[in-house]
């Protein structure tokens, strides 16, 4: 398992986390981090932060690509558990129409940010997102590359986890 205190000194994670903060600000005219424009900064300041913020690629099943280390946290995951995740088990399986179609609204319009949603970690915890960013990623050449998503806040629901869901 990788020690997840320097995956933000990694080459390709510096380079997604410029990808994250140019796409988030092509689709909303919003910084990721205001004032931070060093790439080595950016990518261990976010990787730190205390807010989520997760992405996966553009796979017809799409796995989860980056998750910074509250992302991994709250997921219980390690960084090759996160990153090996297709995308979709980060909820549960009667919701997952639901995440479906505001994938497809994202694509769309580019974002959205009034998400809310309750999503589910790897030991089958609820948790209840009230309000999250999503966005569509895009290349540096402009051609789609994924979607990320980012929240502050979430809730653990006391309900448990269904047992058809893997």
């Amino acid at each position: 398992m990788t020690d997840s205190s320097s995956l933000w000194d990694r080459r390709e994670v510096i380079e997604h986390t410029q990808c994250l903060a140019a796409s988030l600000k092509h689709w909303t005219g919003r910084d990721l981090l205001p004032g931070v424009v060093d790439p080595e900064e950016l990518a261990r300041v976010v990787f730190q932060a205390s807010f989520v913020l997760v992405s996966h690629g553009t796979e017809a099943d799409p796995i989860l690509n980056y998750g910074n280390q509250a992302a991994l946290t709250l997921w219980k995951c390690s960084w090759e558990e996160f990153t090996r995740m297709p995308s979709r088990f980060t909820a549960e399986a009667p919701n997952r129409a639901e995440r479906a179609r505001l994938l497809e609204q994202v694509a769309r319009d580019g974002f959205i940010d009034n998400y809310c949603g309750v999503r589910v970690n790897r030991l089958g915890q609820r948790f209840i997102i009230p309000q999250a960013i999503v966005w569509n990623l895009l290349s540096p050449q402009g051609t789609p590359c994924g979607q990320a998503a980012m929240f502050s806040d979430w809730l653990f629901s006391d309900e448990p986890a269904r047992a058809d869901d893997p």
